[in-house]
């Protein structure tokens, strides 16, 4: 068998296998909808004039003819021309408004047991105390009494306030309220008071003290009270001489004297005052 026979009987083979192998194309089609929306009908409505009404003016004429003539037959009564009587308005004296009083506020006849102190200044100049009173709260300073720190400064004991207190108002009519939260600083304590006597606001003052170590803040916070009550005394006229440079002055010249002393441990000198009716300086300055 020659070349090209065994060739075309090859070719003949695969294309009988081929056509065996392969399936037939498959072919789908649907069915296309088509949707037409429907018109809405339209509605028509007729709309029926009302019959018209027509007044025969001959029917009625007896009634045009008894309407009462407004200029003739309308009698307007006599008290319509005197006028109206003004309305009568009360007086602003006539008219009480009741309000309330303000945190602190005096008002007479009122129970102020219960006054905050702390923020209120109840009774503040409301008027003077008796003659009594004044006479011993500005009675002339006891000379006597007087004390002198070394740095030439005179001061009058805290207890001779509080004696003077009790002396005008009696033990119990007076007191210090504290205004404020105790302010403790690196080394002062601070805070505020009132002085109350008689259930009155009498002066208001910021007392201070130093101190040295966190154990001493109890008795620091005692002398800053004592601080503020010597202050508040300052409005009433207690030992008011000692405010007065006049009166510094002299009492300095006639009660104390400056002295040279030494400090025992470093053997600096210093200058410091004291009454001359105290003893000589011995620790730790030594005159």
């Amino acid at each position: 068998m020659s070349f090209l026979t065994r060739s075309a009987c090859r070719l003949g083979l695969a294309a009988q296998r081929y056509t065996s192998i392969s399936s037939p194309l498959r072919t789908y089609s649907s069915a296309t909808r088509t949707y037409t929306p429907r018109k809405p009908a339209t509605s028509t409505r007729t709309t029926k004039a009302p019959a018209s009404t027509t007044v025969n003016a001959a029917s009625n004429g007896d009634v045009i003819e008894n309407l009462p003539n407004a200029a003739d037959d309308i009698d307007v009564p006599e008290t319509l021309d005197q006028g109206i009587p003004p309305e009568s308005v009360p007086s602003s004296a006539s008219i009480t408004t009741s309000q309330s009083a303000f945190p602190g506020d005096f008002v007479s006849g009122v129970d102020n047991a219960a006054t905050d102190w702390s923020k209120s200044y109840h009774g503040l100049s409301t008027k003077a105390f008796s003659k009594d009173i004044a006479d011993i709260l500005l009675a002339p300073i006891d000379e006597m009494d007087v004390e002198m720190k070394p740095d030439g400064l005179i001061y009058l004991p805290e207890i001779k306030y509080r004696r003077a207190l009790n002396k005008a108002f009696g033990p119990g009519a007076w007191g210090l309220a504290p205004r404020s939260e105790t302010n403790v600083g690196p080394k002062v304590v601070s805070r505020e008071y009132a002085l109350v006597c008689q259930g009155r606001l009498v002066a208001i003052a910021r007392g201070e003290q130093e101190y040295f170590d966190p154990s001493g803040i109890p008795t620091a916070t005692e002398a800053c009270k004592s601080n503020a009550l010597m202050r508040c005394c300052k409005d009433l006229g207690i030992a008011s001489e000692l405010w007065d440079p006049r009166f510094i002055r002299e009492f300095k010249a006639k009660y104390c004297v400056e002295v040279f002393a030494e400090h025992t441990s470093t053997k600096k000198k210093k200058k410091l005052w004291r009454r001359k009716d105290q003893p000589k300086f011995e620790y730790p300055w030594k005159e």
